[in-house]
């Protein structure tokens, strides 16, 4: 017969269980609350403020109210004004801006005249999703942009169809195809995942087995168990990171454009990375549930915050200070710029340093924790 006593009994036993373990109770409601808050606040599919360059060899009061219509519209932020075409391609290619503006010598004449005025604007397309909104503002842009000086003679310009063009340069993916910029990156992702978890994983299985204390016994020191235990799976990487390139390549024709040994240089420190972080969970976690749910804990706003599914520059400046510190953030920027802009090392040089910055901090906590461990 079913007791109300025994179950009772039962659900009490939970709740003290529950009591103990105070980081799953802290997992439950965090990560909801981590939810709430990233897709509430951060995430934004309608990305403005978007960093432009503007390189003008038409210094007219038409260019500058061109400027003026472009920043009005919510979408483009000027940073900067470099001297010549080739230092505002550097830019793109760097990702310091997501756009570039180019004015004629021969705009304002042309446009006085009546006559074909065109100006250019080069998108990096990258990521459509990220562009799409703000490439269809310049098309209002031509329709008024100009109005405010189209005045006397010129007024008769306002009447008629835009009275300039905007030619826009979708570069790195002229097409705007989706997989271009999902398929590189998640090759990040399912390192963030795998490698991440298999650590903690390993650890904490070692534990649990009680073979810990074996390993402890030895005269191994902590950096010699961390460095056995990070290798082999950086060869884990590597091969997936294989796998995920020959699709990339025969499946969904992903372009190639970089050196692949440049990209196989940073790998290893972006395995390192997480390996080490994996490494530290596992000092933290007392079972393999609590370093799993720690690796998920931190895997959630890896893909939230990184840029891979929503708009890096439509997050609010918070939110993008809080993914600078995810490895992924980085990682993304380095393959989608060797595989899809062609960079060299001195272009993805900006988000390497912080991969190697947030190895050694993590790499430096781990081995702290470890040495706890051992006392």
């Amino acid at each position: 017969m079913f007791s109300p006593t025994r179950c009772f009994a039962v659900l009490l036993k939970e709740f003290v269980q529950m009591r103990r373990d105070r980081l799953t109770f802290a997992m439950m409601l965090g990560v909801p609350l981590m939810q709430l808050v990233l897709f509430g606040y951060a995430i934004n599919m309608d990305p403005k403020g978007l960093p432009a360059a503007v390189v003008t060899a038409d210094p007219s009061v038409f260019s500058r109210s061109l400027v003026r219509a472009l920043q009005n519209t919510g979408y483009f932020t000027v940073v900067a004004a470099p001297a010549t075409v080739d230092e505002a391609d550097r830019m793109l290619a760097r990702g310091e801006v997501q756009f570039v503006l180019q004015v004629p010598e021969d705009f304002s004449r042309r446009l006085q005249r009546g006559d074909s005025a065109v100006v250019l604007v080069e998108a990096d397309a990258t990521d459509p999703a990220a562009t799409s909104n703000a490439i269809a503002a310049l098309n209002q842009v031509a329709l008024t942009g100009l109005d405010h000086d189209l005045t006397g003679p010129l007024a008769g310009l306002r009447a008629g169809p835009a009275p300039f063009e905007v030619r826009i340069h979708r570069r790195y993916n002229p097409e705007g195809v989706t997989q271009y910029n999902i398929v590189p990156g998640l090759m990040g992702v399912v390192l963030t995942m795998t490698m991440v978890m298999m650590t903690s994983i390993a650890m904490t299985r070692e534990r649990e087995r009680g073979t810990m204390e074996n390993l402890l016994a030895t005269p191994v020191r902590p950096l010699e168990v961390m460095l056995g235990k990070i290798v082999p799976y950086i060869v884990v990487g590597y091969v997936q990171v294989i796998v995920i390139l020959l699709a990339a390549k025969f499946l969904f024709d992903v372009p190639m454009l970089g050196s692949l040994t440049l990209l196989s240089a940073v790998l290893i420190l972006y395995i390192a990375a997480l390996l080490a972080i994996g490494f530290t969970f596992s000092t933290l976690a007392r079972n393999q549930m609590q370093a799993m749910q720690m690796t998920m804990f931190f895997f959630l706003p890896s893909i939230l915050l990184s840029g891979f599914m929503f708009p890096f520059r439509g997050m609010p400046a918070w939110a993008q200070d809080l993914g600078q510190v995810l490895p992924l953030t980085h990682f993304l920027r380095v393959v989608r710029g060797i595989l899809l802009k062609g960079a060299g090392f001195a272009d993805i040089a900006a988000s390497v340093w912080p991969l190697a910055l947030i190895l050694v901090a993590v790499s430096a906590l781990a081995l702290k924790r470890y040495q706890r461990t051992l006392d």
